[in-house]
């Protein structure tokens, strides 16, 4: 029976879900004590996937480790729109990867795919392989300069869901977020858009002749996002859902 106290505690803490919230906790506490230190720690301001030590995304759970960026459900749409586009053979990468969860739910079922992510924070790499490998292979670096050479021209589905938030706004995010995510999974320079801008500048060097680029990031940044594709030579489209936004660009021709 869950235990109503911990409900209370959860809700006086802000927690919106506190019933849900409790049966986490207590489905995944392997001891009362174990139980009590991550309630604690939920009630101090923690996001609770890293008090779980996991989330759920796109129908998998994915280990989340703390200092690590919590994958949204928001991003969903950029998995649905890059799934589309795989076929077996097909070689994707997920850059700014965090903790892998989106490219592995990309290829999820795709068959003889060739999985590649990569990020800058050795915290989320270290993450990253735990969920990727053996089914993909994770790289440490800042972007392209993390991947293998031999990817040149040859990526199909290329997607990033990089940090977007204007520095100024970083200020404004919920504390579980400013305070317990890494500043570089979440600050996306000036307008948001410094990290879309030098992964659209990249991408055509390292796409495939049919290979597509998808970037999520919010309504309101979709056009200048577009026009940043656009100079780098791509043609670009905005897709939008009720809770994201994501621009796709090809390679021309």
């Amino acid at each position: 029976m869950l235990d109503q106290r911990v409900v209370a505690r959860l809700r006086a803490a802000g927690c919106v879900f506190a019933e849900d919230e409790a049966r986490l906790i207590d489905e995944t506490a392997a001891t009362p004590a174990e139980a009590e230190a991550m309630v604690v720690r939920r009630v101090a301001g923690e996001p609770l996937e890293h008090v779980l030590g996991w989330a759920e995304f796109a129908g998998l759970r994915v280990a989340v480790d703390p200092g690590v960026f919590v994958p949204r459900h928001r991003s969903e749409l950029l998995v649905d729109l890059a799934r589309r586009r795989v076929r077996p053979g097909a070689v994707v990468v997920d850059l700014c990867c965090g903790t892998g969860a989106l490219g592995l739910a990309v290829v999820r079922g795709a068959g003889d795919v060739e999985l590649h992510a990569a990020d800058v924070d050795p915290a989320a790499v270290a993450c990253a392989r735990r969920n990727v490998e053996p089914a993909g292979r994770v790289h440490q670096g800042d972007l392209y300069g993390a991947l293998p050479s031999g990817l040149r021209g040859r990526v199909d589905v290329l997607l990033a869901s990089p940090p977007y938030v204007p520095t100024a706004a970083i200020a404004l995010m919920p504390p579980e977020a400013r305070e317990h995510e890494p500043l570089t999974a979440l600050d996306g320079g000036g307008d948001g858009l410094e990290l879309v801008r030098r992964i659209a500048v990249g991408a055509p060097d390292w796409l495939s002749d049919d290979g597509v680029l998808l970037l999520e990031m919010s309504a309101a940044q979709a056009a200048a996002a577009v026009d940043a594709l656009t100079a780098a030579g791509l043609t670009a489209t905005e897709h939008h859902d009720d809770e994201s936004t994501v621009v796709l660009g090809r390679m021309p021709g």
